[in-house]
């Protein structure tokens, strides 16, 4: 079975932000397979950096405490403790205690791709309010990515501009 679905924010309100948060594994079991959502993670932030390059645009710089906040959201929306969306947006902002002139946020699932990480970024490029926050002026990057029993793959993509 394929499925998916994405959803994009943005914001452009100045704020400051600071601190780290603790995350899970990189790493999800389900069923007999494993996903090695490190290595989903690295292949969207790739291609999106591939596609900005492609457009001319500056490269995104990855940075561990935007990171820690996508895998966060993504593993709350894949466990369903919140829903698929952007809820919590703005608190992912504060946590992250990184002061930014513009904001965006890119969400996604799919299920039963062989390379679920394309999946999710053709869907973005498609979209006009994903493709804007990627094409954006920004300048830094999370990727977060987790998985549920059911093999439903979740994916956000945080854009900060500072």
């Amino acid at each position: 079975m394929l499925s998916g679905g994405a959803i994009a924010t943005s914001i452009t309100e100045p704020t400051l932000m600071p601190i780290s948060s603790h995350i899970s594994s990189d790493t999800v079991e389900i069923a007999q397979s494993t996903i090695n959502t490190a290595a989903i993670e690295q292949s969207v932030f790739t291609q999106i950096n591939n596609y900005r390059s492609s457009k001319g645009l500056p490269k995104l710089t990855r940075n561990s405490t935007i990171d820690n906040q996508a895998r966060i959201h993504s593993q709350n929306m894949a466990s369903k403790k919140v829903a698929f969306g952007h809820t919590g947006f703005q608190e992912r902002l504060k946590a992250m205690r990184i002061s930014y002139r513009g904001a965006a946020e890119n969400v996604a699932y799919n299920k039963g791709y062989t390379d679920p990480a394309t999946q999710a970024v053709q869907g973005w490029l498609k979209s006009p309010g994903h493709l804007a926050n990627i094409v954006g002026n920004y300048n830094l990057t999370g990727v977060g990515v987790a998985s549920n029993s059911q093999g439903q793959i979740y994916f956000t993509q945080i854009f900060l501009g500072t």
